[in-house]
């Protein structure tokens, strides 16, 4: 089994949900400061408001990240778009807005960066979400850049995605790596595989690698941990720590 971007054209170290510990997660600030650190790419989350806007938010629920409450999909983007999304995590990022995606993919062109959009739906709205986030790239994203890669826990969004837009690269997106990984990179015509690097298994690791798919791992802030797996053939390491922008 090989994968299908042959030679893998994505940088090694991913900014996770941005800008990692520095910065609000999934704000435009976060992807501005991962930027700056050195990273080639960054991670964010992507679900739908109630009028089925696509937006930066990682929760199904507003209170850990916003000054908003209740369910992101019981809201329409107007009232979304005003709530605070960065006093959290400090007064310097006071008054940062929840993105749309379309806000976030203006500043990845502007920047010369790209990145794996996690499709994050909620319930219920797993392939609605797919489609939408994939239609979106696909409208904005100019021709001959190297496209963002789309990732999901939900296999029924990916195939939505794979539907709406089958010329975007789509990564299958797990905590523990399933024993049926080949069967499932194959329905969904997927060229990575992405994993908990805490509940990622010795055995498994060497499977995928020597399969030729790249394996992508979450969420590495250990130095020592993220030599071992780039030792072992692993492409990808989303971090937290912004310090990691510039070794790869």
């Amino acid at each position: 089994m090989t994968s299908r971007l042959s030679p893998w054209r994505y940088p090694l170290w991913i900014a996770h949900r941005g800008g990692g510990s520095a910065a609000p997660e999934n704000t435009l600030a976060a992807i501005r400061i991962g930027a700056a650190a050195g990273f080639g790419m960054v991670e964010f989350d992507v679900m739908l408001s109630r009028d089925g806007v696509p937006l930066l938010i990682h929760d199904e629920t507003l209170e850990r990240t916003t000054d908003g409450v209740g369910a992101v999909s019981a809201l329409d983007a107007e009232a979304l778009l005003r709530l605070d999304a960065g006093r959290w995590h400090g007064p310097a990022f006071a008054g940062e807005r929840i993105p749309t995606l379309d806000q976030a993919l203006d500043c990845l062109l502007e920047l010369d960066i790209t990145a794996n959009i996690e499709i994050k739906p909620a319930i219920g709205f797993e392939r609605r979400t797919g489609e939408v986030v994939a239609l979106a790239v696909a409208a904005r994203w100019p021709a001959g850049l190297r496209p963002p890669l789309l990732s999901s826990f939900s296999m029924d969004a990916l195939e939505a995605a794979r539907e709406a837009a089958p010329d975007l690269p789509r990564g299958l997106l797990f905590d523990d790596i399933p024993d049926d990984w080949p069967a499932r990179l194959r329905q969904h015509a997927a060229v990575s595989i992405h994993c908990n690097e805490a509940a990622l298994d010795d055995d498994v690791l060497r499977q995928v690698c020597d399969a030729g798919v790249p394996l992508l791992c979450y969420t590495v802030n250990d130095m020592a941990r993220a030599r071992d797996l780039i030792a072992a053939g692993v492409r990808g390491l989303f971090t937290d720590c912004m310090a990691f922008g510039r070794p790869g």
